[in-house]
């Protein structure tokens, strides 16, 4: 399903050119102009016509669920398999239970249920590939029960996590997580959930700047990260000094990264929370190497366009549909405002141990602005790519943030000790918790999509 058409529409233009007819010819001219510049610039004047198209999230979300599918279904025929998806037979007993599995359901539509018999997936004393920024636990946070929650969409059940299939699957080829440490912190939670069945003389992980690779040697696999939080070059490219106030996007550059994701055959593109630094972002028309640099300003949904419609050209030119999988994950919600939730005007996730209940809450710091881009240029695209959206299922989880439970690189102050909500980390996720359900959803439409 596409997003909605823009407000002028081939009915309405049908009825200019009638009823021009007896016109003086300068003035069907002029409303033939018209007309011609409302068609081909209709996406924007849908944006700026309204927003029927981010109205209200569910009818984002029924868009999403349609359209993350159907440029692929239409790419390869009603006859033919997407890559890695299992068929009747290669499914064999792994049937879902609740509507006749997921193909036939929205699996980002549901509800958390409690789980204390298969949550949480590992142990965090189990994976050492967990950076100690979400390592909790060790960190001394005295509840565990952000862990035993588990996703079930309203009319299916998820497929269990099968780490060896996944890794079959990946034999020979590489998986790669690319954009900001939310999209790391979903990669680390892949390994996990797959290293355990790997020998431990047949795995490593290295670093070669903004590169991360994970190896399962037996399978000639790997999965990894790449450091792109804008996905374009910007100046918060370096993977460990990039805490930069002034961010700077350089216009049409993805290849300065591109070149070093060649070659993959799964992705995983995120990138949102480095856009939101206020209502306009810098955009550098030129190069970083330029003595004069020529900067602009654009309001932020126009900057994101610019690097979703980069990304889709990439992914076009890239990605062989026959053999590949692109896959987008929606924007990771925080929960800095607890007044949003019912609760102190002065507080955030800082001690929150319980989900929100409510079944319709949606913060402030997820834009419905950036969802509607989103959904304008990818339901606008014939680029197969399955879009994964995260953000209402995580939007409820307030309870599953590291808050003060990290490895803090910087000492605290004494003012900071005596208000942990001074220093409450609302943006990045425990593990294992949250994300692990991420990549259960990944691997739902990976292979049952």
């Amino acid at each position: 399903m596409k997003p909605p058409p823009p407000p002028s529409s081939s009915s309405s233009g049908g009825g200019v050119l009638r009823k021009s007819r007896g016109l003086s010819p300068y003035l069907f001219i002029l409303l033939a102009f018209i007309l011609f510049v409302t068609i081909l610039y209709g996406e924007d004047f849908s944006c700026f016509f309204g927003g029927q198209f981010d109205s209200n999230y569910h009818q984002l979300h029924q868009t999403f669920s349609s359209s993350s599918s159907s440029s692929t279904t239409k790419k390869k025929g009603d006859n033919q398999k997407l890559a890695f998806a299992l068929t009747g037979e290669e499914e064999g007993d792994r049937k879902l239970g609740g509507g006749g599995g997921v193909g036939n359901c929205d699996v980002f539509s549901g509800r958390w249920v409690w789980d204390d018999v298969a949550r949480p997936l590992y142990e965090e004393s189990e994976c050492p590939y967990i950076q100690p920024q979400l390592t909790c636990q060790e960190h001394g946070r005295p509840d565990k029960d952000y862990q035993h929650w588990r996703w079930q969409p309203h009319d299916c059940s998820l497929p269990s996590f099968n780490a060896t299939l996944m890794l079959e699957s990946l034999r020979g080829k590489r998986m790669m997580f690319v954009g900001d440490s939310l999209n790391r912190g979903q990669y680390v939670s892949m390994i996990c959930l797959l290293h355990s069945i790997i020998p431990e003389n047949s795995k490593s992980m290295e670093t070669f700047g903004s590169l991360t690779v994970f190896t399962a040697k037996d399978y000639n696999a790997t999965i990894e990260f790449y450091w792109a939080p804008f996905l374009l070059e910007s100046n918060s490219d370096d993977a460990v000094v990039h805490r930069i106030a002034d961010r700077v996007v350089r216009k049409g550059s993805i290849n300065k990264h591109g070149k070093h994701w060649k070659g993959v055959d799964i992705m995983v593109f995120n990138t949102y929370l480095w856009w939101m630094t206020g209502l306009e972002f810098k955009i550098l028309q030129g190069s970083f190497e330029d003595k004069e640099k020529d900067v602009v300003e654009l309001p932020t949904e126009e900057a994101y366009r610019m690097a979703m419609k980069s990304m889709l050209r990439w992914v076009k030119k890239n990605m062989d549909p026959d053999k590949t999988r692109v896959f987008f994950t929606s924007m990771s919600p925080s929960h800095g405002k607890s007044i949003e939730w019912g609760g102190d005007e002065n507080g955030n996730c800082y001690n929150e141990t319980k989900m929100i209940d409510d079944v319709t809450y949606w913060g402030s710091d997820s834009r419905k602005s950036i969802l509607s881009v989103i959904g304008q240029v990818f339901g606008n695209s014939k680029v197969p790519i399955t879009f994964l959206n995260i953000t209402q299922l995580s939007s409820y989880r307030k309870d599953a943030h590291t808050s003060i439970y990290k490895k803090q690189w910087t000492p605290l102050t004494d003012e900071q000790l005596a208000n942990p909500v001074s220093y409450a980390d609302c943006v990045h996720w425990c593990l294992p918790g949250l994300q692990d359900t991420w990549n259960e959803l990944l691997y739902s439409k990976l292979f049952y999509p």
